[in-house]
């Protein structure tokens, strides 16, 4: 288990079934024990089989620029409670994010931009779909928008839904590909808290958000940042091109990095998705720092 971080705050809050959902929130600087509901804020939902503790550089990045920001770990993952690698139906990852949202939004002055890593991703997309007025943006990064089986798994998947549906089996992750920073790839390997486990029911939650994402992609009217490994082996780009397509380009920017692999955060060249996220930011006129400074 990893110990507490530094200048955040770490508490469990209880979903509809009673699971405990662990929270770590990254206040701004100087503002550790208070909030005020005036800031503006960031929701990062992390991917299948890690937990929000492997975020902190991407958390750091947004209090830099003025945003307090919340992570999470889903159920079944990380400190949070539930079987490793499972769920109770389709909508337990939609709810525990509806509920750390709310949570979240009481310190406050406006909605939060969600960010999404991979399942993460997925989630905060069909998330986004159905509670747009919830949030200020979304940012997308490698999402599992589509994944890769063949007919066979297929069958298994079905055979596995129907006998044991909540047992967690190996998920298959190739950690080699995860990042050509080989540190990256140790560090996944020795974390304690990462876990390789996917059961049948979670699997099938995300095929199902798959479906509605792509069914319902033209309704999003919410200014979106996609961020996509384009050598991704983890998940199939093809779904985030899918979805681009189907997205009214007035609400979507977009990057497909050559070459990199699914962890575009913690590649070698991460510089560049960092200054392309800044960017974005800043056209969107969402910094809080740019803000106050315009206001006064």
């Amino acid at each position: 288990m990893t110990s507490h971080v530094e200048n955040t705050r770490e508490f469990d809050l209880e979903a509809a079934d009673g699971t405990p959902i662990f929270v770590r929130d990254w206040p701004l600087t100087g503002q550790e024990n208070a909030a005020s509901p005036s800031q503006q804020g960031v929701l990062i939902m992390h991917g299948l089989g890690e937990h929000c503790g492997r975020y902190t550089h991407v958390a750091r990045f947004f209090n830099a620029l003025g945003f307090v920001v919340r992570t999470y770990d889903h159920r079944g993952h990380g400190k949070s409670g539930g079987a490793l690698g499972d769920v109770p139906d389709n909508h337990a990852m939609l709810d525990d994010a509806r509920m750390v949202l709310a949570d979240f939004r009481q310190q406050l002055a406006g909605p939060p931009i969600l960010l999404g890593h991979s399942m993460g991703g997925l989630f905060a997309a069909r998330f986004a779909l159905e509670h747009q007025s919830q949030l200020q943006a979304l940012i997308l990064s490698s999402p599992a928008l589509a994944i890769r089986m063949t007919g066979f798994q297929q069958g298994l998947l079905k055979t596995a839904f129907r006998l044991i549906p909540g047992v967690g089996l190996p998920n298959g992750l190739q950690t080699r590909y995860l990042s050509h920073d080989a540190e990256v790839v140790q560090a996944y390997k020795n974390d304690a808290l990462v876990h390789g486990r996917l059961s049948a029911r979670l699997l099938t939650s995300m095929l199902t958000a798959m479906a509605y994402c792509h069914e319902h992609a033209a309704e999003l009217q919410l200014p979106t940042l996609l961020m996509v490994a384009d050598d991704d082996h983890l998940v199939d780009p093809d779904g985030s091109r899918r979805f681009a397509q189907k997205v009214n380009e007035t609400w979507l920017g977009s990057h497909f990095y050559t070459g990199f692999y699914h962890e575009i955060f913690n590649e070698l060249d991460a510089t560049r998705v960092f200054d392309d996220l800044r960017t974005w930011l800043e056209i969107q006129q969402f910094t809080p720092l740019e803000m106050s400074q315009k206001a006064a």
